[in-house]
Order: C-alpha cells, then sequence, then structure tokens
C-alpha cells in the first residue's frame, strides 16, 4: 500500500511537470529549438548554397545537431530549475514533503529531463525536412539511434543534476556558459571525431567530451559513410558516463535536501 502511495504521487508530480510544459509550449520550443535550428539553417544550408561546404556536409552536420539538442535540453531542464528550486523559490521542499523518498523527487527530475530532451529532438526531424528538404534516415540504424537519444539525453541531466546541486544560485548563469561553449564546440555536432587525426590535442580534448559519443552514435546511426568512432565504443564510454554524472549529481541532490 505504501509502495502504490509512493508511485501515484510520484506520477503525480511528473504529470503537473509535463502539463505546465504543454502551458508554456510556445515558450519550451523558442528555447530547446532556436540555437540548433539556426546552426542547422546556417551551417547545412546558407553555407551548402554558398558552395562554402562540401556536397553531403548537411548530412553529416545533422546528427550532430539531433545530438547537441538532447543533451543541451536535458541538462537546461535540470539546472536552471533546480538551482531556483532550492535556493530562490524553495518549490523543492514541497517535493520532498510528498509521500516518496527523496530518490523519487531526483527520478522525476531527471525522468521529466529526458521526456522533454526526446520531444525537442524529436521535433528537429521535421524541422530538418522543411530547412533542408531532405534529412539522411536509415531504417537499419533506428535501435541506435534510439539508444543515442536516450543515452545524450541521461548525459544531459547527469549535467543538469550536478550543476543544479553542486552550484550556488549566483553562479549558475556564469558556470552554464562556461559550460555550454565547450559542450557545442568540442562535442563533434559539426565535424566526425576521426577528421580530427591531423589536429592530435584537439581529438584528445573531444574525447574527454560526452556528447562526442553522443554525435558519432547518432552519425553511425544514420550516416554510417561517414567515418565515425565505432557504435559498441560510444555505447560503453555514455553508459559509464551517465553512471558517473547521475551517482555524483543524485549525491549532491541527497546533501542539498537533507540541508
Amino acid at each position: 500500500m505504501e509502495r502504490a502511495t509512493q508511485w501515484r504521487a510520484f506520477r503525480a508530480v511528473l504529470r503537473r511537470d509535463l502539463y505546465v510544459t504543454w502551458r508554456e509550449l510556445p515558450a519550451f520550443l523558442a528555447q530547446v529549438i532556436l540555437q540548433p535550428l539556426f546552426l542547422l539553417f546556417v551551417f547545412g544550408k546558407v553555407l551548402g548554397s554558398l558552395n562554402l561546404t562540401k556536397p553531403g556536409y548537411a548530412d553529416l552536420l545533422f546528427p550532430g545537431l539531433l545530438a547537441l539538442t538532447a543533451v543541451i535540453t536535458a541538462m537546461q531542464t535540470l539546472a536552471f530549475p533546480l538551482v531556483a528550486e532550492f535556493g530562490w523559490t524553495k518549490e523543492i521542499e514541497d517535493r520532498l514533503l510528498a509521500p516518496m523518498p527523496t530518490s523519487f523527487v531526483a527520478a522525476e527530475k531527471v525522468l521529466f529531463a529526458l521526456l522533454r530532451s526526446l520531444v525537442a529532438t524529436l521535433i528537429m526531424l521535421p524541422v530538418g525536412i522543411v530547412i533542408l528538404g531532405s534529412i539522411p534516415w536509415r531504417w537499419d540504424g533506428f535501435p541506435l539511434f534510439v539508444a543515442g537519444l536516450v543515452l545524450g539525453a541521461l548525459v544531459g541531466a547527469g549535467f543538469g543534476l550536478l550543476m543544479g546541486t553542486l552550484v550556488q544560485p549566483q553562479r549558475i548563469n556564469l558556470l552554464f556558459s562556461l559550460v555550454f561553449t565547450p559542450l557545442l564546440f568540442t562535442g563533434c555536432s559539426q565535424y566526425p571525431w576521426p577528421s580530427l587525426s591531423r589536429l592530435r590535442w584537439f581529438q584528445v580534448v573531444t574525447a574527454a567530451n560526452p556528447m562526442t559519443y553522443v554525435s558519432e552514435l547518432l552519425r553511425g546511426a544514420i550516416v554510417p559513410r561517414f567515418p565515425h568512432i565505432p557504435p559498441w565504443i560510444c555505447l560503453v564510454v555514455l553508459v559509464f558516463a551517465v553512471c558517473v554524472l547521475m551517482a555524483v549529481g543524485v549525491r549532491g541532490f541527497y546533501r542539498r535536501a537533507i540541508d
């Protein structure tokens, strides 16, 4: 009976968050779609029309922007609201008083970030068709595609949980800027990782970014004709990254919740 009550409380909190997102759908779409949309338009359409990129570059770029959308959306969904709830609004106290364990509160945050990330990333598919005229697709790679989206969202949620619980409210904007820019430009969203072999030091730097493996996994699923990291390596690294980020993030969540 107690377990059933906990799950009802969990579903009620998740339903509330989803309802708020639905009510604020235009703002949500503008927040998560605008940047990858313009990156796709400029790098995939404009530069291609001006013959400043090689033919087929848009196909190489598209999976990377899907990876960027998945990771960044989940990170934003968790980081900023969590900082506000712990720091200013104290809304987290209401959730912690709900009839469910603290671990369920953290799990609901992660699941909500995962769902928002998946929605935002899937919306990029018709957006890509509108902007590019067509998008690369391969049904044989669908399982890898789903795995890439889910693991990318969980990586972003792990970053968000980490930032939201370990950073002081007055420093979150600065930290997000410091984290976002390296994630964007070292995550192999605009280029395949093997192509950096002539720039070895930068190849090593990008290998330390979990988003690199999301980009490469989606690239291997959708456009395997381009050079990419083998999918099994991406899967192993991403599962490890998710475990580490979640372990540290949940520990920080417990610490802030007890305080």
